[in-house]
C-alpha cells in the first residue's frame, strides 16, 4: 500500500496555484511539486489529487490518499457533486481509480499534512507570472 499526501496552495491576489504530493511506501519516498496555473484552491486540491493518480497509474498498489481538503474528501466519498467545476474531476477520479485494486481518500487536519503543504508552496513558486 502506498500512502499519498496531497495539498494545493493558491495565491489570493493572482489566483495562481501549485500542487504538492508526497508518496510513501515500501522502498519509495517521492516528492512532487508542480504549478497548476490559475484556479481556486478547491479546484487546485482536486487537480493535485488527479495529477497524483495519473503519476501512479503504472503501479498495482492500493492507494491511500490523505488530503486536508474536506471538499475533496467529501465529494469523492459521496461520489457526487452539484458543482460544475468539480464534476470533471470526479469523473476523472472514477476513471483512474478503476486501474487500482483499491483507492481510499481520507481527510486529515492541516497539521498532519505539512510535507505536502511545503511541496504545494514550492509548486506555487514554479508558476510563470
Amino acid at each position: 500500500m502506498l500512502k499519498i499526501y496531497t495539498d494545493a496552495s493558491t495565491k489570493g491576489d493572482t489566483g495562481l496555484s501549485g500542487g504538492g504530493v508526497l508518496i510513501v511506501g515500501p522502498n519509495i519516498h517521492e516528492q512532487l511539486s508542480f504549478p497548476l496555473g490559475k484556479m481556486d484552491n478547491h479546484e487546485a486540491e482536486f487537480a493535485t489529487l488527479i495529477t497524483a493518480l495519473e503519476y501512479l497509474q503504472d503501479t498495482t498498489e492500493t492507494l491511500f490518499f490523505h488530503t486536508d481538503s474536506k471538499v475533496v474528501s467529501e465529494t469523492l466519498d459521496r461520489n457526487h457533486t452539484k458543482n460544475p467545476v468539480f464534476a470533471p474531476y470526479l469523473v476523472r477520479f472514477n476513471q483512474l481509480s478503476q486501474q487500482f485494486p483499491l483507492v481510499i481518500v481520507k481527510w486529515i487536519p492541516e497539521s498532519e499534512n505539512k510535507g505536502a503543504d511545503h511541496l504545494a508552496r514550492q509548486g506555487l513558486k514554479k508558476n510563470k507570472s
